[in-house]
């Protein structure tokens, strides 16, 4: 979509609980994306974030203790989450803001009276498929809290282990293996640029500290970004704990401490994506990743590019961290930030 956004060929675009403007690899692109729609929508319960900066219509959505709500573990559970107080000002839930711009497009089919009545809307979807759940219906959620699917009727307990009868959803009912072969990846370690990157979370922080960065148990704990280098490497650079490091890829440079550790291999390097511009601007390690997508599953390689390290003079206490604001739920908001 930020390929299309840039090239004229998507106008506009609405973006919903997520922060594309960190979280996105090559964000250089992506910000050239957002320059060049005509329309950005962003509907969050926080504000300010690195999107909502570039939002011309701010939906305020309430959070999860603001809403009643379901999720689906990996296991398979269902498992209902009842609203637990108000959200402030105009927020309203997700599916609320959804139905209210459908109806006044003039779409029919979203006059819902409540979020149960959307998971009966949904379960309905489900029959006959590999995740049967019409027996999982809104008023058994609020009453057991907790049920498996499949779950095929009101009678049936939800299957908490499946494939007992090894038989699976398939025209033969034998499991299929997709044997495929390995690909290597775009961008590959050169003379140029020796060092594989690759990116993750940290235990400290979550996504792109719109909630966590408002801890300051969890700022203090962890103030900035960083990049791990294995002690190996860090002595044929001259690279220190706390020295800065100016890292390079074919799409940009940021420069951030060092951080030794034998946790990653001799010839890789890690840095934690959380941090975007709001708090250590142009320093994100997504300026440094690669959009390339794999041909099956259409995922970003942003967890493998090319990078070159060198020393730069400084050390992480001697440059100040951008100042922490924190950000509050959005109340009421009338106009694009």
């Amino acid at each position: 979509m930020f390929r299309a956004l840039e090239r004229g060929q998507l106008k506009a675009i609405w973006v919903a609980g997520t922060n594309p403007l960190v979280s996105l690899p090559d964000l250089h692109q992506v910000r050239r994306a957002v320059q060049k729609a005509k329309l950005v929508v962003v509907q969050d319960a926080y504000h300010p974030t690195e999107t909502t900066e570039w939002a011309h219509v701010l939906l305020p959505a309430a959070q999860f203790t603001e809403k009643e709500w379901t999720s689906t573990s990996s296991e398979r559970l269902v498992s209902y989450s009842p609203k637990l107080r108000e959200p402030p000002g105009d927020a309203i839930p997700d599916w609320q803001i959804i139905a209210r711009f459908a109806q006044h497009a003039g779409f029919s089919g979203f006059d819902y009276r409540g979020a149960a009545e959307v998971w009966d809307e949904f379960r309905g979807l489900t029959k006959g498929r590999p995740c049967d759940m019409p027996g999982i219906t809104a008023a058994r959620l609020r009453k057991e809290r907790h049920v498996y699917w499949p779950c095929p009727s009101l009678e049936h307990p939800g299957e908490k282990r499946r494939y007992l009868d090894r038989r699976f959803p398939t025209a033969d009912g034998k499991a299929n293996f997709l044997p495929r072969d390995h690909r290597e990846p775009r961008e590959v370690p050169d003379h140029e640029f020796p060092f594989v990157l690759t990116t993750g979370r940290i235990y400290t922080h979550w996504h792109t500290l719109t909630r966590t960065g408002q801890c300051a148990k969890l700022v203090l704990r962890e103030p900035g970004p960083f990049v791990e280098i294995h002690p190996a490497d860090a002595q044929v650079l001259s690279v220190g704990d706390g020295d800065m490091v100016q890292i390079s890829s074919r799409r940009g440079t940021i420069r951030i401490p060092a951080r030794l550790s034998d946790g990653v291999p001799p010839g890789t390097v890690f840095l934690p994506f959380h941090w975007g511009d709001r708090f250590a601007p142009e320093n994100a390690v997504n300026y440094l990743t690669i959009s390339a997508t794999g041909r099956v599953a259409k995922q970003p390689e942003l967890k493998f590019c090319a990078v070159h390290l060198e020393r730069v003079p400084g050390r992480v206490d001697e440059i100040p961290l951008a100042e922490l604001s924190l950000p509050l739920t959005i109340g009421n908001c009338h106009e694009s930030p």
